[in-house]
């Protein structure tokens, strides 16, 4: 395996430990503690836990950039999934370098934009990339039966061409329906569960269809990852202080919500698979703290009254991007006349850098715990290295608090509900 490069992210929890926005520092200390012994039973799941074991290989982008060679010359590729089988590709499609195909992702089956959709489709030029870890989700196999009989409708004869299929390596409705036409198939892992399986083929297959360098990501996870085992303590890791400082106000009954707020439209999308990542693993037995993911400066137009000043239950991350001295420039001359000095000469990124900034200090003023996160620029290696940190925090966060970061019981409760009134009528 290569040497890992130095983690591009860096981490500020200053104005969550000073101020007015200052967690208790015996409490921090304490969960501090308690994250120390999660980060040993972290590095015991070396060689046990498969998330771990993802990014430093590369045996299976082989099979992924073979299949996705067979793909290019389509017009449009879309990729069917819901949730953890969506959500990560959609976060990557920032990174998107080429446009054809065009990678459409459809995940909500409502029934008039999905018939919209196979109405638009040049069908014949069209290739569907289904994904379901257990080859069972309802949703996707609809969208997948209804897509194959517009491809029949239309005249396709081989429907194996038209569609790959992303599920684990077992009997399923999906694997059947795979062999039934020939289509090509990728494992999913069987130990990485859909909101965790961005860097598997789930996320690798649309990013190479996007012309993404699948390396640098996995390459950017793996620094993260490096990171954070070799940390000797809970405190030199970003994943663990970030879990013990929503512990720590958890245990002070202040962490109804945590909320992440990117300052670069390129976070936006990242926002919906962080949001499955934290919910759907951490809200369990009456404990949890819902997500919310926002954009800056927009929506300090929008929520930051509230945020200041309303109830005072959350922590905020706030994400930067090297902006300051980028974009277009504020003329001087007509700024002056217009009695905007402060903008004159000014860049795009000046006025998104000092709004950052700005937001994180009134936050922080007004009593709100804040950390800051910062990356210089948005690609591959730091998308990935973004996405294991959030994944581990997760997990060390789901340690802290005695639940299982992996399962999700009612979302099965859920699905189970869904069949037997669709079995009804």
């Amino acid at each position: 395996m290569p040497e890992s490069k130095k983690s591009p992210l860096q981490f500020s929890l200053d104005l969550a430990l000073t101020g007015k926005g200052a967690v208790p520092q015996a409490g921090y200390a304490a969960a501090l503690d308690k994250a120390k012994g999660a980060l040993e039973w972290l590095r015991g799941q070396q060689g046990k836990l498969e998330l771990l074991g993802i990014p430093s290989r590369t045996d299976d982008l082989k099979a992924a950039a073979k299949i996705a060679a067979t793909i290019k010359d389509m017009k449009t590729v879309a990729v069917l999934g819901i949730g953890g089988s969506s959500l990560g590709g959609q976060a990557l499609t920032v990174l998107r370098r080429q446009s054809t195909p065009m990678v459409e992702f459809h995940d909500n089956p409502d029934p008039f934009s999905w018939a919209a959709a196979l109405t638009r489709f040049d069908l014949k030029k069209t290739h569907f990339v289904a994904i379901s870890k257990s080859g069972g989700t309802a949703e996707t196999l609809m969208q997948v039966l209804t897509a194959a009989e517009a491809l029949e409708k239309a005249g396709v004869k081989s429907l194996k061409k038209h569609f790959t299929i992303v599920t684990e390596p077992h009997k399923s409705a999906l694997a059947d329906f795979a062999d039934e036409i020939g289509a090509a198939r990728l494992a999913h892992p069987t130990g990485v569960g859909g909101r965790y399986s961005v860097l598997t083929m789930v996320g690798v297959l649309p990013a190479l269809l996007m012309g993404i360098d699948v390396k640098k990501l996995r390459a950017g996870a793996q620094s993260v990852l490096d990171e954070t085992l070799a940390a000797k303590d809970a405190s030199a890791a970003p994943a663990a202080a970030g879990a013990a400082l929503h512990q720590t106000l958890a245990a002070e009954g202040k962490l109804a919500t945590t909320i992440l707020w990117p300052y670069a439209d390129t976070l936006q999308v990242f926002g919906g698979w962080w949001r499955q990542l934290w919910a759907e693993s951490l809200g369990k037995d009456g404990k949890g703290s819902t997500p919310v993911s926002v954009l800056g400066p927009v929506d300090q137009h929008s929520q930051l009254q509230l945020f200041r000043d309303g109830p005072g239950n959350a922590l905020f991350t706030l994400v930067s991007v090297d902006t300051k001295g980028k974009g277009l420039t504020a003329p001087r001359a007509r700024a002056k006349r217009l009695g905007l000095d402060y903008l004159a000469g000014r860049k795009m990124g000046d006025l998104v850098d000092a709004e950052a900034r700005a937001t994180a200090q009134t936050l922080s003023k007004n009593g709100r715990p804040v950390r800051q996160i910062h990356l210089a620029k948005v690609d591959a290696f730091e998308m990935g290295a973004l996405m294991m940190h959030f994944m581990l925090e997760t997990i060390l966060m789901g340690r802290l608090m005695g639940v299982d970061p992996f399962d999700q019981p009612g979302v099965e409760e859920g699905k189970v509900l869904a069949r037997q009134y669709l079995q009804e009528g």
